[in-house]
């Protein structure tokens, strides 16, 4: 038995939102209304930066950041991970922190990139604990405090972080972690 598709009209007045996608030589457009969605944005960037702009912060949406910022989107990726960062992932607030350290899609900020570092920190984030110590120790976009960059330092090795440990068996020289950093002068990437 063969079955036949059904075209079923009816009279009930619909809104309709459309998104255009391009997909190789065609056209798709997606269409909302309230029976559903019709071709939506399953995959890509364009559906992360949607779900973004829904408010939507999810583990996966989250870790696609990654991806959009080493394609260079830097502006799209900052969006991304502030949202991320707000809701309290706290690799969004790491990632945040080396956009501004970094001046990707802003300006450098040494400041806004320690305070990304001290939030993850006291979220009791490893790595944040780390950074921030680190910043601490240096007197990078925060006073300079070395005795409470070691003790974030030491709870971030307590937490199991390795480069932590390698930088206490270091004795805390932080030329060990990142070579000759304090000599480095800011340049822009882009």
């Amino acid at each position: 038995m063969r079955l036949l598709p059904v075209l079923i009209a009816t009279s009930i007045s619909t809104s309709f939102a459309f998104a255009d996608i391009s997909i190789g030589d065609a056209d798709v457009k997606t269409v909302e209304d309230e029976f559903g969605t019709l071709n939506p944005q399953d995959t890509g960037f364009g559906r992360i930066m949607n779900n973004i702009a829904n408010g939507q912060t999810d583990m996966v949406t989250c870790a696609t950041g990654y991806y959009i910022t080493k394609s260079g989107a830097h502006h799209a990726a900052r969006e991304l991970f502030e949202n991320c960062a707000e809701a309290g992932y706290t690799a969004a607030m790491t990632w945040m922190s080396q956009l501004d350290n970094n001046g990707l899609g802003a300006e450098y900020n040494p400041d806004a990139a320690a305070n990304w570092d001290r939030r993850a920190a006291e979220a009791g984030d490893p790595v944040g604990k780390f950074n921030y110590g680190i910043d601490l120790m240096r007197g990078h976009g925060v006073a300079q405090d070395e005795v409470a960059g070691r003790a974030l330092v030491d709870e971030a090795a307590n937490d199991g972080l390795k480069i932590a440990k390698r930088l206490q068996a270091a004795d805390y020289d932080l030329d060990e972690v990142t070579p000759d950093a304090d000599n480095w002068k800011y340049a822009p990437l882009f």
